[in-house]
């Protein structure tokens, strides 16, 4: 692709602008970036969003996690709503003092990569691993059986199969 710097995107053909746009939503859509974003939030926090209708931040409340979507509350609508799990923001809020003046602009902080994917050849039959349900409870198990795309698990006496990328070696201290 001949893009190289956002100044040039006006000047970029429709098919370029398609191409763009689909190489943007296979990585916001990479489910490791999910993992990560939702690992940072729970239930009852206060985010802010980025309003996808004019671009602005504004302030909500987490109240719901699914697939690839948070569902937030903001006191300016009368529902909660789905937004998508990268136009939320889990930093700090930077809302100006009683005083009026601004606070002084932070660091930028420097993203970090998403976590290696686990497959199915860094798992064995008797290795205890640990994974996070979709209730984001941390369930301890024991591979009983490895599959084609999963493995299953006894977790306390419950059969679980679970995807190899959401499982993690439990590591003992």
């Amino acid at each position: 692709m001949r893009i190289k710097l956002i100044e040039d995107l006006p000047m970029a053909s429709s098919d370029e602008l398609y191409q763009l746009s689909w190489v943007i939503e296979q990585l916001l859509a990479d489910p490791r970036r999910i993992v990560q974003a939702r690992a940072q939030l729970h239930t009852g926090q206060q985010v802010q969003y980025l309003s996808w209708a004019d671009g602005k931040l504004r302030s909500a409340r987490v109240v719901g996690m699914h697939g690839d979507h948070v569902a937030v509350h903001d006191a300016a609508y009368a529902k909660p709503f789905k937004v998508h799990y990268a136009a939320i923001l889990t930093g700090p809020t930077s809302q100006p003092p009683d005083g009026g003046q601004k606070p002084e602009p932070a660091a930028p902080n420097r993203p970090t990569p998403p976590p290696e994917v686990a497959a199915r050849a860094d798992f064995r039959v008797g290795n205890r691993v640990t994974f996070v349900d979709k209730n984001l409870q941390h369930r301890v198990g024991l591979i009983v059986r490895i599959n084609q795309h999963t493995a299953t698990l006894d977790c306390d006496g419950q059969k679980w199969r679970v995807a190899f990328e959401l499982l993690r070696h439990l590591v003992d201290v």
